[in-house]
């Protein structure tokens, strides 16, 4: 970095170098010394230099020559501050009528100190004196204050370069400090970024567990209502039958009642013509014709038809009575898995199942088929000679019509007998 130096200094110039004891003549082709005291502030670094510049120049790069500054300093002169020195040797001839000042400039390319200026003269001999006219001294004096004018310049303009370094370096330590801060903000963000990006894939590991338990769900309620809709079909099945064998058991209540119609008009055929062969027997005194006698055998043979018929027709019964209680026990089944079924497909399923409807008892001859046979005991008679059970719908006058295989009735006398009809025939026959 250049920087435009003083072109004059005296030895109160207050730079951060002061040069001492600067003359005002070096002898040409000579080796040069030269004394320079640092302030307190400055350190010697190993890439500061010293260097001989002409009076006027622009650039570091202009210097005449130069050697670098030693880092320790050395007694040079009187007085109690360390003071450095350094020597030039020999060089080419400068020019002797131009001014030099000595320059420190440090490893920054910084002029740190300006020396006042001298010249260069060639070596005389002795007792030979050299003369000046009035006009070179009073030109050499115009030079000098020009020199000394120029120098307050630069002294303001190094003061003014001082307070912008100052103020240059307190930015750059801000900016320092704010850069430690932003990198250390940048490390936070970054061990945050590694957190959420740690939170991140554990999300997403848990998403993805999620979605597998919600495939799962799904083909769990699928096999559900998969089960559900077979239940619901199997129920429908058992319901035709139940309605099959409802049906078949209002036939067969049809067909006892049809039964047991033709059994009573037989019994009252029977009772009539009991009627008319005691009437015959009355009038006529005689014994019953062969007719009479084959007319009773037929109706009885017809009576012991119609019952096992009614007997045929109650084991069907209880055969149906059978089935059904299996069928309900199966419903039972069927509704208990269709309600869990339901439990289960409560979140899916929003339609629920029609209820089951139950048959009504009316209309049946021996009541509802699903509610066992506690029904059945109660619309059946026993009678007391044989034991033999019929139903409670044949008329009151069951008993006479039944007790005729253990009770005759003479056609003569209408009186009756158990077991003696034969003797009591033959008395007649006596008479």
């Amino acid at each position: 970095m250049d920087r435009t130096p003083p072109s004059s200094a005296d030895d109160s110039y207050h730079f951060c170098v002061t040069f001492n004891n600067v003359e005002k003549f070096y002898v040409s082709g000579g080796d040069v010394t030269c004394c320079y005291t640092l302030t307190q502030n400055i350190v010697p670094r190993k890439r500061d230099w010293v260097g001989i510049f002409q009076v006027g120049w622009k650039a570091t790069s202009e210097c005449c020559t130069f050697t670098w500054a030693p880092l320790t300093s050395e007694r040079c002169g009187t007085g109690s501050a360390a003071q450095y020195q350094v020597q030039f040797k020999a060089y080419y001839p400068p020019k002797e009528d131009a001014n030099y000042q000595f320059c420190y400039i440090n490893q920054n390319n910084v002029v740190l100190g300006v020396s006042k200026p001298f010249q260069f003269r060639a070596e005389t001999e002795e007792g030979i004196m050299v003369i000046y006219t009035q006009e070179e001294l009073e030109e050499r004096d115009q030079q000098e204050e020009k020199l000394l004018k120029e120098n307050n310049e630069l002294k303001v303009s190094c003061e003014s370069l001082q307070k912008q370094n100052i103020g240059l370096q307190e930015e750059l330590k801000k900016a320092k400090e704010l850069q430690n801060s932003l990198e250390s903000n940048t490390k936070n963000l970054e061990k945050e970024m590694d957190r959420l990006k740690e939170e991140n894939k554990r999300l997403k590991e848990k998403e993805d567990c999620k979605n597998t338990e919600l495939q799962q769900l799904k083909e769990q309620v699928h096999n559900v209502i998969s089960d559900k809709e077979l239940l619901e079909s199997r129920l429908k099945i058992a319901l035709n039958d139940k309605d099959q064998l409802q049906s078949q058991v209002s036939n067969f209540g049809k067909e006892v009642e049809k039964l047991t119609r033709m059994d009573r008009e037989k019994m009252e055929q029977l009772e009539s013509l009991k009627e008319e062969n005691r009437q015959l027997c009355v009038t006529q005194q005689v014994k019953p014709s062969l007719n009479i006698v084959q007319q009773t055998c037929n109706l009885k043979k017809e009576l012991e038809e119609q019952k096992q018929s009614f007997k045929i027709l109650q084991a069907r019964n209880s055969e149906a009575d059978t089935e059904n209680q299996k069928l309900r026990k199966q419903n039972e089944e069927l509704q208990k898995c269709l309600s869990k079924d339901r439990n289960i497909s409560s979140s899916t399923v929003s339609q629920p199942c029609a209820p089951i409807p139950v048959p009504d008892e009316r209309g049946l001859v021996f009541g509802n088929p699903y509610n066992g046979e506690k029904n059945l005991g109660a619309s059946l008679r026993r009678s007391s000679m044989c034991h033999e059970v019929f139903p409670e719908e044949i008329e009151t006058s069951w008993p006479e019509a039944h007790m005729q295989r253990y009770l005759l009735r003479c056609p003569l006398c209408s009186e009756a007998f158990k077991k003696v009809f034969d003797d009591h025939i033959f008395c007649h026959s006596l008479d």
